[in-house]
């Protein structure tokens, strides 16, 4: 290559976004199809990019925004013919993984927790509460099962048995999507059962391609002048100065807590 050719000739651009937080539906969840659009859309049709990557670091959430978040990642990876990374932080578990799972290739530090591949419901009984508060539940329904588990009545085994039905279905359309994407990488065992590894041991699993961080095996990969063009969500003034108001309050409160709870549950 001569001077001249190399003074035109620009650097290789990798567009890097980042997928951190519970996945649920609506504006105010961290991760969501609706809110992470946009930002998938530009990664892939700005300026032409050798690549594409994605920053995980998620315990997971919502099957389904998993699930269309993962989709629309391999659209338009597959339309415009672009790589895809995954880099994952301290988490990639549930539907962390499931995003992950939507790379080309997966990258982990050793101590990264990965897995979690299976489907969990949790929820609260309060009807001896109320009944020890003297409250009557009255519930009216036009349908058998359009009560089920109303956590202010007693739990009714049909509906566990309805419940662990679609959990298993749940279950099978996640296998499915790990299968597809991993294929041949995987170890012959089962490693459908929930549980988590750390790096090194969810590379030996198949899990994951190897131990490495984003900038470094990027430029191994694409070279050391390769330009990383970090993209960010756009949020409205009200969020990023923490205000609520009314109702938004107390969803924020929850959401939290929600929030925290999926966290602790890999001890984070």
């Amino acid at each position: 290559m001569n001077k001249i050719t190399q003074l035109f000739t620009r650097p290789p651009r990798v567009a890097v976004i980042r997928l951190s937080g519970v996945i649920g539906s609506g504006p105010r969840a961290a991760l969501s199809d609706e809110g992470m659009a946009p930002l998938i859309d530009r990664a892939f049709r700005r300026g032409k990019p050798a690549a594409v990557a994605l920053v995980i670091n998620s315990p997971g959430g919502s099957p389904v925004q998993s699930a269309l978040i993962g989709a629309r990642i391999r659209r338009l990876a597959d339309e415009k013919k672009i790589p895809v990374h995954a880099f994952v932080e301290d988490v990639a578990a549930s539907g962390g993984y499931w995003l992950a799972c939507a790379a080309d290739d997966i990258h982990v530090d050793a101590a990264s927790i990965v897995g979690s591949i299976g489907v969990i419901s949790a929820g609260f009984g309060a009807h001896e509460l109320l009944a020890r508060q003297g409250v009557e539940r009255r519930v009216y329904t036009a349908g058998k099962s359009k009560s089920m588990l109303d956590p202010f009545r007693p739990e009714n085994p049909d509906d566990v048995t309805r419940l662990k039905a679609l959990l298993e279905d749940m279950h099978a359309i996640f296998i499915d999507w790990v299968k597809s994407r991993r294929g041949a990488k995987l170890a012959d065992q089962d490693l459908f059962t929930g549980e988590v590894w750390l790096g090194a041991a969810a590379q030996k699993l198949g899990l994951v391609d190897g131990i490495g961080t984003l900038e470094p095996w990027l430029k191994a990969r694409y070279g050391d002048k390769v330009r990383l063009m970090r993209l960010s969500r756009r949020r409205g003034w009200m969020p990023r100065i923490g205000l609520s108001l009314g109702a938004g309050l107390a969803e924020d409160t929850l959401a939290a807590l929600d929030e925290r709870a999926h966290w602790a549950r890999f001890g984070l």
